[in-house]
């Protein structure tokens, strides 16, 4: 990792140039970056898929009134066949990186079992795979221009219909979408 770069609890902003159809226009939350590299989910990539319908694929009753509608989302290419769940508050489930005191990403199934019985945690994001870069691959993109990133603002993940997700993060940095050049300049 470069030195001064740390990027966990931070979003990645697909520039408008981004050609890999993975992140065209895509809001990245990374949930850790070290020196191996770094670990992110998709957040404003719904698929045709709802929370009643995976939870029914996994053998749960039912999504909770009023959650069963929420949208699952395209975590990222890798193990698109295994579900990650941002949530806040943090929470104690047997599988969870913590990635901030409030926010944690969780792979574990109880996650889902505690949000049928209880509701909980409401705030969430729910994946199917997620976006991977080895040690140095994320800096060298944002180097290239394929990336800005900003601090991440919980309200933008769990408050913010999915659609208005990218251009508030990048109102965040004081940047509309219109602002954007489809190509960065190099001095």
């Amino acid at each position: 990792m470069t030195a001064g770069i740390h990027l966990t609890n931070h979003f990645l902003i697909a520039m408008p140039a981004m050609e890999d159809p993975y992140f065209a226009k895509s809001l990245v939350y990374i949930a850790e970056h070290n020196g191996q590299g770094a670990l992110g989910v998709i957040v404003n990539r719904p698929i045709d898929m709802t929370l009643s319908a995976l939870f029914q694929s996994i053998e749960l009753s039912s999504a909770p009134k009023g959650m069963g509608d929420r949208p699952v989302f395209f975590g990222g290419p890798v193990q698109t066949d295994r579900g990650f769940v941002l949530h806040r508050p943090l929470g104690d489930w047997q599988s969870t990186l913590a990635v901030s005191p409030e926010i944690g990403l969780t792979t574990s199934r109880d996650v889902l079992q505690s949000v049928e019985r209880t509701g909980h945690p409401s705030d969430m994001v729910v994946t199917l795979g997620y976006s991977g870069w080895a040690g140095g691959q994320l800096e060298r993109e944002i180097g290239q221009n394929a990336w800005l990133t900003v601090p991440a603002d919980p309200r933008i993940l769990f408050e913010l219909p999915c659609e208005e997700r990218w251009a508030s993060a990048l109102e965040l940095l004081g940047i509309g979408p219109a602002n954007l050049a489809g190509q960065a300049g190099h001095a």
